[in-house]
């Protein structure tokens, strides 16, 4: 008998949800050599940063010819850049088409699933007589706190809600949070808040020294982010696609 059957296990597996920080790339066009340039470009910026992260590409702001779209080589020139494609969001028929070809999962934009949501309740009004709204207890995302030092190569993860931490992040140690990152002490790695797209999503701390900060894939590095509020109490967010930092006694 096998060493499986003998240990009890029935099932060869099981699917759970899992939440993964994802970083999405939004294309405007598509050329070749440009693409990879520029690509190459952004991760000498933050090479430790892009080194093997899963990648979005993003069609929602595409002004391209679908003609010139060729997902193959998008995936080519990202594989050479230890960056792995594994999808593409919004984008027309056409484009999703190509990117099937590609074996790259589909998934829906936000306009997309706005629509989707609209047609979903209209649909239910229709099919269901008028009747009280019911009165529903809305419970705020959960805040993870962390109380002791995150230290070089751990990485912290608030999936659902904020990421409080009562003291320092050292060089070398992620944080990760699906809404705010408040870090009551000196931020010296890397932190990443609005990490399922949330762009309301603000970066606080005592000390900015950030090796990388990041709202909602809009991202700075230390060398864009010494000229101002380095070593300062700060708060990060996003404005017009912009990441501004701002001294915490005049936000």
């Amino acid at each position: 008998m096998s060493d499986i059957a003998t240990s009890g296990v029935q099932q060869v597996f099981q699917l759970k949800s899992a939440s993964v920080s994802m970083t999405a790339l939004e294309l405007y066009f598509f050329d070749n050599d440009r693409f990879e340039e520029t690509l190459r470009d952004k991760i000498s910026q933050a090479p430790g940063f892009f080194r093997d992260i899963p990648l979005i590409i993003s069609l929602e702001k595409y002004e391209g010819l679908d003609s010139e779209l060729d997902f193959f080589k998008i995936i080519g020139a990202c594989r050479r850049n230890n960056i792995h494609v594994i999808g593409v969001r919004g984008g027309n028929d056409d484009q999703r088409r190509l990117a099937r070809g590609a074996s790259l999962a589909l998934m829906p934009g936000g306009g997309q699933r706005d629509r989707d949501h609209e047609a979903q309740a209209t649909a239910e009004k229709a099919e269901s007589p008028a009747a009280p709204a019911p009165q529903t207890i809305v419970e705020p995302p959960p805040t993870k706190i962390i109380s002791q030092p995150v230290r070089s190569g751990q990485q912290v993860h608030a999936p659902d809600g904020d990421l409080v931490i009562l003291a320092p992040v050292q060089a070398g140690a992620e944080v990760l949070a699906a809404g705010n990152i408040h870090v009551y002490g000196p931020l010296r790695g890397r932190a990443l808040a609005g990490i399922h797209g949330a762009e309301s999503a603000r970066i606080f701390c005592q000390s900015l020294e950030a090796e990388l900060v990041s709202i909602a894939g809009h991202y700075k590095i230390s060398e864009d982010l010494q000229d101002n509020g380095w070593k300062s109490a700060v708060q990060i967010q996003l404005r017009d696609d912009l990441l501004v930092v701002a001294p915490l006694d005049k936000a």
